[in-house]
């Protein structure tokens, strides 16, 4: 076995307890949009192309006939904003990819797959065989478990019954976890949450999801100018 296929295979194992959280998931939005109207072929399609969990379930949410093409694109650029600075993240470790590889890669990026290659770099290098061993596997799972959930969801019953949709939510705060390395990592995530939850309260649409992630970023930007205003052996907790 090859150097490629043996991380192409690491990266596939690693990600495989967030796939087994991606399948029931997946079902559910097969099984809502089939509900909606669309056929098996364009539910996969959407998968297939749109390849945004998240914002396909806003969509669906908003779907009517006609499709409001203009809603559903701001949407999609709200809900989607936040892989902005996920791609400037995990674009500065991809010294090693070709150009189209890059921006194959920006195709397959999602929040989970952005969390395992970035816990890849600080363990070591981000190598392209890893990351799309990441990336097809989920591409995979989420195309399928859409299409199967169009076929025959609606006679399994609602998934979230059973509290499968909760499961995605469980695996990727298990992820985060693993990025804890002191109260500054807390202090980003509490901030991020709590200004999340507070305009999902008070907030219409999907505004939560990019006042989150700015809000984290500017907590951890901020604590970072803080921390290079310290003397060189430093006198923050860690």
């Amino acid at each position: 076995m090859g150097a490629r296929t043996q991380d192409f295979s690491a990266g596939a194992i690693a990600i495989l307890p967030v796939l087994v959280a991606t399948a029931p998931v997946a079902l559910l939005f097969g099984t809502l949009a089939a509900a909606k109207g669309l056929s098996a072929l364009e539910i996969w399609l959407m998968s297939a192309t749109v390849y945004a969990g998240a914002l396909q379930f806003v969509a669906i949410d908003q779907w009517a006939d006609p499709a409001p093409i203009g809603l559903l694109v701001f949407t999609a650029l709200v809900v989607n904003v936040r892989h902005i600075l996920m791609g400037a993240s995990i674009g500065r470790a991809m010294t090693d990819f070709s150009r189209p590889a890059k921006y194959a890669g920006m195709f397959l990026l999602t929040d989970e797959g952005w969390a395992f290659a970035e816990r890849r770099v600080r363990e070591g290098s981000l190598t392209p065989a890893y990351y799309f061993g990441i990336g097809v596997s989920m591409w995979f799972v989420w195309t399928s478990g859409s299409l199967l959930g169009a076929v025959i969801g609606s006679g399994l019953g609602d998934p979230s019954a059973y509290g499968f949709n909760f499961a995605f939510s469980a695996v990727f705060i298990c992820v985060l976890v693993g990025f804890w390395s002191d109260w500054r990592t807390g202090a980003v995530l509490a901030a991020s949450g709590a200004v999340s939850a507070m305009v999902y309260l008070l907030v219409p649409g999907a505004w939560y999801i990019i006042a989150g992630a700015f809000a984290g970023v500017g907590t951890a930007a901020a604590l970072h100018a803080k921390s290079d205003d310290q003397p060189p052996d430093g006198i923050l907790p860690s």
